[in-house]
């Protein structure tokens, strides 16, 4: 079973959901049969590298709210993810783009070294407050990965997996996703937002059990609400 994984280093539910379907695998009987691939989707492509704004600042700006509703909307989505052992301190966070850190990634695949990369890439960005834009900063993590940081330094600075990226938001484009996290599971069915384990579970088992040559695609089930970002807009939809 093959299942892709569209999500973005900057969205809080990306990383949410990873976790969460991670834990479901943890219980699936064939995990080993599993194979995961993580694709590239960027929220705000045209975001600044390095910006000098805070998350609060942000949110009250692009929601028409106090700082302190911006701070208590960031505690709610801190407390889910400490729900599932993560720890996300966003008033260290530094706004950036996530491109180049994409590129690493698949940088990071073609040495087999993806999961550990995105894994990273996330932690530093919500747990660790560091600049995953930053090429210096990049490098650093790549290296703390176990990958070559002068082959890191110079994929970064020749411009290489950039069509990998592209490809990537090209199919997100085909598939009609406009949120993440996004789950492709055999290109047959979906999952979209940070849903529970149990429920990715649930997808899991029927998926494997399913005879093949099922409808080619269509969405799972979903729970009742769902967490989930969409352009540059993270929250939970009915």
């Amino acid at each position: 079973m093959k299942v892709e994984v569209w999500s973005d280093i900057a969205c809080p539910f990306c990383y949410i959901g990873k976790r969460k379907f991670e834990t479901a695998l943890q219980q699936f009987g064939q995990s080993e049969e599993v194979e995961v691939e993580f694709k590239s989707f960027e929220l705000d492509p045209n975001a600044p590298k390095g910006s000098s704004m805070k998350t609060y600042e942000m949110l009250a700006k692009k929601y028409g709210m106090s700082l302190e509703q911006a701070k208590a909307t960031s505690e709610n989505v801190a407390l889910q993810a400490s729900a599932v052992g993560l720890e996300f301190h966003f008033d260290k966070t530094v706004l950036t783009n996530t491109r180049d850190a994409h590129r690493l990634i698949h940088f990071a695949d073609a040495k087999d070294k993806s999961k550990e990369m995105k894994e990273r890439l996330l932690k530093a960005y919500f747990t660790d407050g560091v600049d995953v834009g930053d090429h210096d900063v990049l490098v650093r993590l790549a290296e703390e990965t176990g990958l070559d940081g002068e082959e890191a330094a110079l994929m970064l600075s020749d411009g290489s997996y950039r069509a990998e990226v592209e490809r990537d938001e090209a199919e997100a484009r085909e598939l009609n996703i406009t949120g993440v996290p996004f789950f492709v599971f055999n290109r047959k069915y979906a999952v979209s937002g940070a849903q529970n384990p149990d429920h990715f579970l649930d997808v899991l088992n029927q998926v494997y059990e399913e005879e093949k040559g099922k409808p080619a695609f269509k969405m799972m089930n979903n729970q009742s609400k769902t967490e989930y970002c969409s352009g540059d807009n993270c929250g939970e939809e009915e």
